[in-house]
């Protein structure tokens, strides 16, 4: 897909380039700028000599010498300084610049660290959404570049915190897994004490595990509704919403993070069987709400589960009216699911 985040060290990225958040006199320092220098070798650092230092904002290339990747793009981030001097204007003009640079150099992939989030102090959360939108800016213009954001470590503060409190909580209360001792109790005591052998009302989830005396004929109706269900594919709903929300093609697979060559096989294969993110992709990218979600997911042959994490985090943010892919996707980085838009 077009964007990614990714947990991995960015001096192992086997890429066209990638970006090191480097300080005004390109000569090395701590944190990634130091890996980077230390994983290229001695010959980047007699290059960057020559290059007499950046500007923040600004950004400059080297080779790669003894890193997996043609290209080092240097970009000087600004320090933070509580958000009144510039620091965000300054922050996307890192990426810019750098974009810029490895467009010039005919580069399909590029690789960067979540710049001045660091020893420069940039606040993560608002970090990551400067990134996401700069990237997202470029990308609406250069559809045949790919884009990742490394980011290392387990819990990576992408989120606010109030952000990653909500989503905590809403998995603590809705994933299946977490209250498996309840739902047992619940399954025995229905499988006992009740004449009709169904789930207490409180887990409807569970509805299927146990069924009533009046199964046959519900199934027959269920697979009757099913059967007259089938006369729409998902391609044909996806662009059936697309059309009744106005939007344009483009605008809706960019804004659910899907490469173009993907969306135009859905699009001219009527019976085309997307993955589970790119479906929930598409659903954001439309903004459904949470039952036009689930309708559009069954046509892909799908449902939303509370014994899936990834499902319980999506359907939070569809319940909060959050549409914003890469808060969504941050939520499922920092909790090791899959992302929306990932290629089938």
């Amino acid at each position: 897909m077009p964007f990614q985040i990714i947990r991995q060290d960015i001096t192992k990225m086997k890429c066209d380039a990638i970006v090191n958040a480097a300080n005004n006199t390109l000569l090395g320092g701590g944190g990634v700028d130091g890996m980077i220098h230390r994983a290229a070798g001695p010959e980047l650092q007699l290059e960057c000599m020559g290059l007499h230092g950046c500007e923040t904002g600004k950004a400059k290339i080297t080779k790669g010498y003894h890193l997996p990747c043609r290209y080092v793009i240097h970009t000087v981030g600004p320090i933070w300084q509580g958000g009144g001097y510039g620091e965000e204007e300054l922050l996307r003009s890192c990426y810019r610049a750098s974009l810029q640079l490895a467009a010039e150099y005919g580069c399909e992939s590029v690789a960067f660290p979540l710049i001045s989030s660091g020893v420069f102090g940039y606040p993560k959360a608002e970090a990551l959404r400067v990134a996401a939108e700069s990237i997202r800016a470029f990308l609406e213009e250069h559809e045949d570049m790919t884009v990742y954001l490394t980011v290392y470590g387990h819990r990576t503060y992408l989120l606010s915190e109030r952000l990653y409190a909500g989503v905590r909580s809403y998995i603590d209360d809705n994933y299946v897994e977490a209250h498996t001792d309840r739902l047992r109790e619940n399954r025995r005591s229905a499988l006992f004490h009740s004449e009709k052998y169904s789930v207490d009302a409180a887990y409807p989830e569970e509805v299927s595990l146990c069924v009533s005396m009046a199964a046959p004929a519900a199934a027959k109706a269920s697979l009757q509704d099913a059967l007259e269900s089938l006369d729409e594919s998902f391609s044909q709903m996806l662009l059936r919403k697309i059309d009744e929300r106005g939007m344009k093609d483009s605008q809706c697979y960019k804004r659910a993070n899907v490469d173009r060559k993907l969306f135009s096989k859905i699009r001219s294969d009527v019976h085309y069987r997307p993955s589970k993110t790119t479906a929930l992709a598409f659903a954001v990218a439309l903004e459904l709400p949470l039952d036009e979600t689930k309708d559009l997911l069954m046509k892909a042959g799908y449902a939303l589960s509370h014994s899936s994490k990834f499902d319980v985090i999506v359907e939070y943010f569809i319940r909060e009216n959050n549409f914003n892919i890469d808060e969504i996707n941050a939520a499922l980085f920092d909790f090791d699911q899959a992302l929306l838009g990932s290629v089938n």
